[in-house]
């Protein structure tokens, strides 16, 4: 009998230290699901290879400099953004739709495409619209030293300044990657770097007008930063739907540096500006 005394005894202890263990475990997973919860746009775009990698910064407790994704405004302004870095076949459509609706957008231009329609910025300019730095190559940003991002963005206005006599101030990454140091370095030329929260991949040409409509008009809000491009396929048949849908509920289109909040401000986990 008193042999088996100590082995009931140990027996005990350790159901009790796999009950402990177990609610360990399960409010940890708790936490991480919580935390990870609170950044859903900052993940793969963001200069990470995957979400995962992202997930670890986060998890270790880092924080990270985003971009502007969207604006918190008690308005109904929101953002019309178009990029071009290739073809511009369809430019004068948007611009013509454009003043159709009496609205103006935010385009963020590619330095070589500047140099190839040199009369394409300056029309975009000319009736009304903002131009915006996309950098002159179109590279990789987060694959760049901060000398090499500063010569992208400096290369590319030179390009405009001698087209329109000014330098742009609202940047958008490449590809949308980026990192702490693009936006660091890009923020300390004195730029706003900007992103979106609601993408029409219009790029991809088996997504029908339809499709787009339908990922898109249901996402709209308050501050809201749409990405369009300027060569997408199925810009001609679904933008002119788009912008009549959002001013009949009462949206008002402007760009990205009338949408941007003015003082002091904050940027949340999401990427949205605040008022501090």
């Amino acid at each position: 009998m008193e042999v088996s005394f100590p082995k009931m005894k140990i027996l005990v202890l350790t159901k009790r230290t796999l009950i402990i263990a177990a609610a360990v475990l399960f409010l940890l997973i708790t936490a991480i699901i919580l935390i990870l919860s609170f950044a859903p746009n900052a993940a793969a775009a963001n200069g990470f290879r995957n979400v995962e990698e992202y997930e670890l910064e986060v998890l270790a407790g880092k924080k990270r400099e985003l971009p502007i994704y969207s604006v918190e405004r008690s308005d109904k302004k929101i953002a019309l953004t178009v990029d071009a870095a290739w073809e511009a076949d369809k430019t004068d459509f948007i611009l013509d739709t454009l003043d159709k609706y009496n609205i103006h957008a935010t385009f963020f231009l590619c330095g070589f495409w500047a140099d190839k329609y040199p009369e394409k910025v300056k029309a975009i300019a000319a009736r009304g619209n903002e131009v915006g730095n996309h950098s002159a190559t179109h590279p990789h940003m987060n694959q760049l030293s901060a000398a090499d991002i500063r010569k992208e963005l400096e290369s590319y206005d030179n390009t405009i300044e001698k087209l329109l006599g000014y330098r742009t101030k609202a940047f958008r990454c490449p590809y949308g990657e980026y990192n702490d140091n693009v936006i660091t370095t890009v923020r300390d030329m004195g730029y706003e770097v900007w992103q979106w929260d609601i993408d029409t991949i219009d790029w991809k040409e088996e997504r029908s007008a339809q499709t787009i409509l339908d990922a898109v008009i249901p996402k709209l809000h308050p501050g809201c930063v749409i990405l369009c491009h300027n060569n997408g396929y199925k810009i001609k048949e679904y933008l002119p739907t788009l912008i009549e849908t959002a001013q009949a509920q009462g949206y008002e289109f402007v760009t990205v540096s009338e949408l941007r909040l003015e003082g002091d401000t904050i940027i949340d986990v999401n990427g949205t500006q605040k008022a501090a």
